[in-house]
């Protein structure tokens, strides 16, 4: 296992009991009402620093942001909600999502043997569906946690979490979507070839920029990576310049697709391709040549 030389997780969660009722907050450590979520969470989204990791961050193993829960004993993460932990740096505490209940604990690093535990854990009480994943199964599953690992694997950023007797026990992933800066040429809508030489873009991840052409008009947005959606991101706020087209319909349907965008995947160094919630692939770009006078 790679050495924590960063934060990690200190402390037990011992025997955790889920009470099936309407929703409200169970802390077994205090009958206090608690807040689940960080009052500062709309600071923290606005703060690029949250958004992706340097390279030394990489190379460190450094855990922030949101990271979407993949497997859980071997099973896929499938539950009535996208189930994430998002870990907070500045609070020691970890505030997510177990597939059905909102969910948030403490935890520490011990950087001499990448041990790893959550401790003072808490959840709302929502009646949860039995169907795919449970939320008693995620739950369990961070109970158990005592060690884990880090890995770059592509343009993803992985954990893992093991028991005591080194078993796995749950992956989680962080997507970093700096692959998607640079210059793009719009390739495909919708599965369909554009026949538009000039509908290309320029993504910025660092500024939240999006700038382009589609073909006729000059195009303007912002990217915005959704911290409460793991590995999610979407483009807003998008203008363009009102020049009449030949070829209208190709505009239209770029500015549709690009609303509709609210995932990313590399293909190759070279292309990427933008997925809707549904998992269909809206756009394909390549990476367009840069120019040397």
């Amino acid at each position: 296992m790679k050495k924590c030389n960063i934060l990690l997780f200190a402390g037990t969660l011992a025997g955790m009991t889920m009470m099936m009722s309407a929703c409200g907050l169970f802390n077994k450590n205090s009958t206090k009402m608690t807040p689940v979520l960080p009052q500062d969470r709309e600071n923290i989204v606005e703060r690029k620093d949250k958004k992706s990791f340097t390279s030394d961050e990489a190379k460190r193993g450094v855990v922030k942001g949101d990271w979407a829960i993949e497997t859980v004993m071997g099973k896929k993460a499938v539950g009535e909600k996208a189930p994430f932990l998002k870990f907070v740096p500045s609070e020691k505490r970890i505030y997510g999502n177990n597939g059905c209940n909102v969910i948030n604990a403490d935890y520490v690093c011990n950087p001499v043997d990448s041990t790893l535990s959550f401790d003072h854990m808490a959840s709302t009480m929502m009646m949860c569906s039995k169907e795919g994943l449970t939320d008693y199964e995620i739950n369990t599953a961070l109970g158990a946690t005592k060690f884990y690992s880090w890995k770059v694997d592509g343009s993803d950023y992985w954990l893992t979490f093991y028991d005591e007797s080194g078993n796995e026990v749950m992956t989680l992933m962080h997507q970093n979507f700096d692959f998607l800066n640079g210059t793009w040429r719009v390739t495909k809508i919708n599965g369909q070839p554009v026949n538009v030489d000039d509908m290309s873009m320029v993504i910025d991840v660092a500024e939240g920029k999006l700038h382009g052409n589609t073909g006729c008009n000059i195009l303007n947005g912002s990217l915005e990576i959704d911290m409460e959606k793991p590995n999610s991101i979407s483009f807003s706020a998008i203008g363009v310049t009102r020049m009449a087209c030949p070829d209208q319909q190709s505009e239209t349907s770029l500015i549709v697709a690009l609303e509709e965008v609210s995932a990313a995947r590399p293909v190759s160094g070279s292309e990427v391709m933008l997925y809707d919630s549904q998992g269909k692939a809206v756009l394909t770009l390549v990476r367009a040549a840069v120019s040397v006078e």
